[in-house]
């Protein structure tokens, strides 16, 4: 029996799909402990935890955008073939890289990191970084990732284990494509960094050049007020705006979707995407969206473009907006590529990088 624990910052929907599918591998023991049960940005609603999964007690302090998080509670590893960790700036994560990594096996699975802070901040960022050279592995989200962390750790073990989910649910009773008129789907926060504004305008000038399309804007509404006063009504009436949806409810909307459209300036991964690929649709994103490489055949399910171009984001909606034949072929693609990212082939990923490190730890 391998024993493996994992240290994961809060219950997210996109990880515990995965962690559900390892629990059930033969010779696996888990444990998932998380350092926080939710927090106020949390968009999930919380659900039961599973029998392997523990919520520490402690808290959290915030500077700017960043969350250091501190735990009441001593690691028990005796028991511990590998211990996982996604994220770095935590009390635990450093005791167990500082002090027991050369024990036991440990393997950060991370997004790829943000540029660096200025000052002290960024100096303390840097040095609770160093110590990911501790680490015998790194398991990176996204191909994008792994080149980075190649890069800021040459010579350490990478391996890209992107995020999994469930995409039963998107993949049942997919609609023939497209309707009319064709409709463009958003889902996340309505901020800037998510590219809306992008998508505001771009959507706007397609209208305005006669062509026929609404939108549809799933998530929580935040800046969406501000960037839709400047529109008229001969825009705003084809835009079509239903909030918050829980997880369970959001393949109702995928459904109702002809082209799925991610415009992000950052995002580190973007499971939406993953969504939309189960829902069998046309993909839409930035190259700034950490799963654009791994999830976007640029000509074969989708476009992917320039972060922050609205020129060529309006270029792309065009393109299948104008072109039936086009978005059924790359929605019959999306289709085809979903098969390859349930989570069961997340967890075999997973097992795969335990045998590596097992036979990795036995020769040194």
């Amino acid at each position: 029996m391998l024993n493996i624990t994992v240290y994961s910052v809060v219950p997210s929907p996109y990880q515990r799909d995965l962690f559900y599918e390892l629990s059930r591998l033969s010779g696996i023991n888990l444990k998932v402990l998380y350092l926080e049960g939710s927090h106020p940005d949390n968009p999930w609603p919380e659900k039961p935890l599973q029998p392997y999964e523990e919520v520490l007690p402690g808290g959290y302090f915030a500077w700017g955008s960043s969350r250091f998080h501190w735990n009441w509670h001593l690691p028990r590893l005796n028991d511990a073939d590998i211990v996982i960790f996604n994220g770095y700036q935590n009390t635990i994560a450093q005791w167990i890289l500082n002090t027991q990594a050369r024990a036991i096996p440990c393997i950060f699975w991370g997004e790829r990191m943000v540029g660096s802070e200025q000052g002290f901040k960024g100096q303390l960022q840097k040095h609770l970084a160093s110590g990911l050279n501790h680490c015998v592995a790194i398991a990176a989200i996204g191909s994008q990732a792994a080149a980075d962390y190649q890069r800021r750790y040459p010579g350490k073990l990478v391996v890209n284990i992107p995020y999994y989910c469930d995409l039963s649910a998107f993949a049942q009773n997919r609609p023939e494509r497209p309707q009319t008129p064709v409709r463009i789907l958003f889902c996340g926060q309505m901020i800037a960094r998510k590219g809306v504004d992008l998508l505001l305008a771009a959507f706007a000038r397609l209208r305005q050049a006669g062509l026929e399309a609404r939108l549809l804007l799933v998530g929580r509404e935040a800046e969406l007020p501000h960037m839709l006063a400047h529109l008229p009504t001969s825009i705003t009436d084809h835009i079509e705006f239903v909030g918050f949806q829980a997880p369970e409810d959001l393949p109702q909307f995928f459904r109702q979707a002809d082209i799925f459209v991610l415009p992000s300036r950052y995002d580190g991964w973007g499971v939406v995407v993953n969504q939309a690929l189960g829902a069998g649709l046309p993909i839409i994103c930035s190259d700034a969206v950490g799963s654009a490489p791994d999830l976007v055949g640029p000509g074969q399910n989708g476009i992917i473009f320039p972060a922050g171009d609205a020129d060529a984001l309006y270029e792309a909606l065009k393109h299948y907006v104008q072109s039936p034949d086009a978005l059924r072929a790359a929605s019959q693609v999306s289709a085809q590529r979903a098969a390859e990212w349930f989570p069961q082939a997340g967890a075999k990923r997973w097992h795969d990088l335990f045998q590596n490190v097992l036979a990795q730890s036995a020769r040194v």
